[in-house]
């Protein structure tokens, strides 16, 4: 027999609490804010610093590995768009296993089968192996969208944005090693001829392993850390939640002692939930994958209920651009800084607009006569520009994460996706190539507002449907990765402007739809009012 999930209301539940309880986050801040919350922090940042690793490192492997893969434009945007598409295709169910079976039992194992598809990927001797590879490499890699509810759900409201935020610190420190690794590992001269799999092992195979290594290390980390708490209470385990929060104040250092809590009371905007289960006399009639789809359809239909409709469609609309360029139009960033660095060492104190250089190395690249110019090494100014974006990331997140509980959440997204966006607009009408190269890494840095955003999405969900929230509108986000990435290889060689004229006047958009997303979930609203 299957029961499905019933949910209460936290009022209903606390009728039935005995005496001397707290509520979550009352217990959640007697645990202090110490040396867990930083560990947790870091792994965070990391976790998410792995699915840029894991995605954005494509951006440098394909000038290189156009010969060896033998790839055209089309076969470039297949390839940098093609892990997006397995994390579009897996998003869903990580979401719906996270809200009901837990966030670290989705994202340990995951972690470590998305590093054993990377491995395996750095060997694959042609394109559609490494796009299948790819593909396997982006299904499990989409379970660390749940990360953003994880993280929240060890942290009170004090405390949550900043927590968040400081993650997205350490995401632009691990993103800033980047163009570290890549200087250091795919400039090199080496060459392993492997001739029993047909390939010549080159440095940017390595480069893939390496990307790999830290999704590896954070999957290992997830062994030490607990499950979230709250999500424990969610699911009516409410013994290991107090386990967990004896474990992180321990970990922080004691200090006062903590009371003997023998009952969490839900938050008033909470839901209790009974997850997914099947006792010992399931009905072999039963469809297993209906009842699990069907399951998780009922886990994803009150997000476009009419009380979050609206938060929904705003959320997954600004995700979907601001991926659009973050990652789809990101992944020709080193093809296009490559472009105008050689350019600018070919023809010192010549002026041309971006769009221009990119059409005239096109015409360089692929000879009339079919062949492919290879290149063996990107120019050490496509590293340095990379580099001053990751450290702009850094100083970004790092001075949002100070200023995110004075200012709020909607005015920091308004600001920097119409900021950015224009620095992004302006650069292809600049003549001069180093003004024009910096306006053009400005335009990247409307990606911190997907993190703020990410903290937005915490605040505007309850437990129950945080982390499908997140999946979502991170699937929905992917989904404009592999859509930027095709169009931006369809329209690169004679239409590069138009890249910027649809993602600019999309952004801009996005921009005053922020301001229409509420400062409080709708629960939390509604209790204010009463």
């Amino acid at each position: 027999m299957v029961h499905t999930i019933a949910n209460q209301d936290a009022a209903t539940v606390n009728k039935y609490r005995g005496p001397d309880a707290y509520t979550f986050s009352d217990a959640l801040a007697l645990t202090n804010f110490g040396k867990f919350n930083y560990f947790l922090i870091f792994i965070s940042g990391m976790v998410m610093a792995v699915v840029l690793l894991e995605t954005s490192s494509m951006g440098f492997i394909l000038p290189i590995a156009q010969c060896d893969l033998h790839l055209t434009n089309v076969d470039k945007g297949v390839l940098s768009a093609i892990s997006f598409l397995g994390i579009i295709s897996s998003s869903h169910l990580w979401g719906f296993l996270a809200d009901t079976k837990g966030r670290r039992k989705v994202m340990r194992p995951t972690l470590l089968a998305t590093f054993t598809v990377t491995i395996l990927s750095s060997f694959a001797p042609n394109f559609w192996s490494m796009v299948m590879l790819r593909f396997l490499n982006g299904f499990f890699l989409a379970s660390t969208a749940t990360i953003y509810a994880y993280l929240g759900e060890f942290h009170t409201d004090k405390t949550r944005s900043r927590a968040i935020m400081g993650s997205a610190f350490i995401f632009a420190i691990g993103a800033m090693i980047l163009p570290m690794i890549a200087f250091l590992v795919i400039n090199q001269d080496w060459v392993l001829h492997l001739t029993f799999i047909g390939i010549d092992y080159k440095p940017w195979r390595l480069f893939v392993i390496v990307c790999g290594i830290p999704g590896f290390l954070c999957g290992l980390s997830l062994f030490i850390l607990p499950e979230s708490p709250k999500f424990l209470l969610a699911v009516g385990d409410e013994k290991k939640a107090i386990e967990v929060l004896k474990k992180m104040h321990r970990w922080n250092g004691g200090g006062k002692r903590l009371p003997n809590i023998t009952n969490i009371l839900p938050d008033e905007d909470d839901v209790v939930i009974s997850t997914l289960k099947f006792s010992n006399n399931f009905d072999s009639n039963s469809n297993f994958a209906i009842v699990f789809l069907q399951t998780m359809w009922n886990q994803t239909v009150p997000l476009f209920q009419r009380r979050y409709l609206l938060i929904t469609i705003i959320i997954c609309n600004i995700q979907f651009w601001l991926f659009v360029i973050t990652n789809g139009l990101y992944m020709w960033f080193p093809h296009i800084i490559n472009s105008m660095a050689a350019f600018m060492q070919e023809h010192p104190g010549e002026h041309r607009q971006i769009c221009e250089i990119v059409y005239a190395q096109e015409k360089n690249l692929y000879k009339n006569d079919g062949s492919i110019e290879c290149i063996n090494k990107l120019e050490n100014s496509t590293y340095y520009y990379s580099f001053i974006m990751e450290i702009l990331y850094a100083s970004s997140f790092a001075f949002i994460g100070l200023i995110i509980n004075h200012v709020g959440k909607k005015l920091i997204l308004f600001i920097s996706m119409i900021f950015f966006t224009s620095c992004g607009l302006v650069s292809i009408f600049i003549a001069d190539p180093t003004i024009a190269a910096y306006l053009y890494v400005l335009f990247f840095l409307v990606g911190v507002a997907i993190n703020v955003l990410g903290a937005a999405t915490v605040d505007l969900y309850p437990t129950h449907l945080r982390a499908m929230a997140g999946c979502i509108s991170l699937m929905i986000g992917r989904l404009g990765s592999v859509v930027g990435a095709n169009i931006a290889g369809a329209l690169m060689g004679q239409y590069c402007e138009w890249n910027f004229y649809i993602a600019c006047g999309a952004m801009y958009v996005c921009g005053f739809l922020v301001l229409l997303l509420p400062r409080k979930s709708p629960e939390a609203a509604a209790k204010s009012e009463a």
